[in-house]
């Protein structure tokens, strides 16, 4: 009745096939779904899966991204890292990063032409210190001129944050459908970062993006940072969805 010491590739060999499908979380995905259809005409929610280590919050991103994909929506992410909390905007810098592969990919359409049109409008000049986090942007704009930047950016950070907000705007306001940030791991969310999630979710309200987010709240205290941010946000008129992810119970099982 019970698994123990059993090698899981002999298993998997001899019948058991091991999947991605999520058992027990059709109600959580329905909640990201309808997030995702918000998202068409209004841009004042957002989602956050909470839940520990291995519960599969990961595994509903995944699910959920396979829904946007057979939309036709943008479904872009970035992971925190606790060794790269000392790196501003490291994760939102990844996914946008990720985001300039996909419109390049998308060749000579009309959409990838528009939106690449908006950006340079847009950003100008000023593409230069974004492409300080974002490598891939130079494929849109070309090479930058390393003093261009440092002349253009005396005080950075600020300037980014200002920056990748607006990036979001453009990219989101020219997309055709909904554009999904997903971040994993919020719990070792930077400061910097925390101020664009932050701006994200209150000062640039358009239409066509959806921000969802996943941590482990139980290795978050009260006072996290994160938290102080979602209770800000809220308190400023932006709606929240929160999933709590947790363990089956018998009749799930069973």
């Amino acid at each position: 009745r019970f698994l123990l010491n059993v090698d899981v590739e002999k298993i998997s060999n001899s019948g058991l096939e091991l999947t991605d499908t999520i058992y027990g979380q059709e109600n959580e995905l329905s909640l990201l779904k309808q997030c995702y259809k918000r998202s068409h005409s209004r841009s004042d929610g957002f989602a956050i899966i909470a839940g520990p280590s291995g519960i599969g919050k990961t595994v509903l991103a995944n699910q959920f991204e396979e829904f946007v994909s057979s939309k036709e929506g943008i479904f872009i992410e970035g992971k925190f890292d606790q060794l790269q909390q000392s790196t501003p905007f490291h994760a939102i810098a990844s996914a946008f990063n990720e985001y300039c592969n996909v419109l390049l990919s998308d060749g000579a359409s009309s959409q990838s032409i528009a939106v690449a049109s908006a950006l340079r409008e847009s950003l100008g000049q000023d593409a230069c210190c974004l492409g300080k986090v974002i490598p891939n942007l130079s494929m849109i704009f070309g090479d930058f001129e390393e003093d261009e930047v440092l002349l253009n950016c005396v005080n950075a950070q600020r300037r980014l944050q200002y920056l990748l907000c607006r990036f979001v705007e453009v990219i989101s306001s020219s997309s055709s459908n909904p554009i999904v940030l997903f971040l994993d791991d919020l719990q070792w969310a930077d400061p910097a970062s925390i101020t664009v999630i932050h701006h994200l979710l209150v000062t640039s309200r358009f239409s066509r993006f959806l921000f969802i987010g996943s941590c482990r709240d139980e290795e978050m205290g009260q006072n996290h940072p994160i938290w102080n941010m979602i209770a800000s946000v809220q308190s400023l008129g932006a709606h929240a969805t929160t999933i709590k992810l947790q363990l089956f119970d018998k009749e799930t099982v069973n």
